[in-house]
């Protein structure tokens, strides 16, 4: 399993859990291989939500969202993942979202510079934990080769230690990965 992609583990983690009609988040759009993932799970009955700090990402996405015929059932948000209490209506605050997904990091091909941050993301994480149905899932993808990446990823994974009572949480990172490798999050509410 390790030696596959994460973000094709973690694709294939929510996939048995997604059915049409469900609602999900995409909480860091990026390109939108995952909004497009997650569109096509949930089909025209369904929702999803996206959120990303960088026009140039959504504008990426809704494209990939359009040439797929999977756009009718997404509502792109230019604004950072902290603001899901704000932007996705309260009838789905608790217990109402099947799954949810986050990239750590910053925009493959975009600026550097601009990349998630650990209290905006523990912000979002608290939302996400919330709102998860039961039997859902969050996956969360830290890439750890930048600057910072690697103290979010520890700092978010002891603030979830905290939280292992009520969730099933593992990890897994690439095998025989060298340097500072992306790591993926599993967390099921059980």
């Amino acid at each position: 399993m390790q030696d596959k992609p994460l973000t094709q583990i973690a694709h294939e983690t929510l996939a048995p859990l997604i059915s049409p009609g469900d609602t999900v988040i995409d909480a860091t759009v990026g390109n939108g291989h995952d909004t497009l993932f997650l569109a096509q799970k949930v089909g025209l009955q369904g929702k999803v939500y996206g959120f990303d700090i960088q026009q140039e990402a959504l504008d990426i996405c809704y494209q990939r969202l359009s040439d797929n015929n999977a756009d009718k059932q997404v509502s792109l948000f230019h604004a950072g993942h902290e603001t899901m209490p704000m932007l996705i209506p309260v009838d789905y605050h608790i217990e109402k979202i099947q799954a949810i997904m986050f990239n750590l990091g910053y925009l493959p091909g975009g600026d550097k510079h601009r990349r998630t941050q650990l209290s905006t993301t523990l912000s979002a994480l608290h939302f996400a934990l919330q709102s998860l149905s039961i039997d859902g899932a969050i996956t969360l993808l830290a890439y750890t080769g930048h600057s910072g990446g690697k103290e979010e990823c520890n700092a978010i994974k002891d603030w979830l230690s905290t939280f292992n009572d009520a969730y099933d949480i593992s990890h897994i990172k690439p095998q025989g990965a060298t340097n500072s490798p992306p790591e993926l999050i599993i967390i099921k509410k059980t």
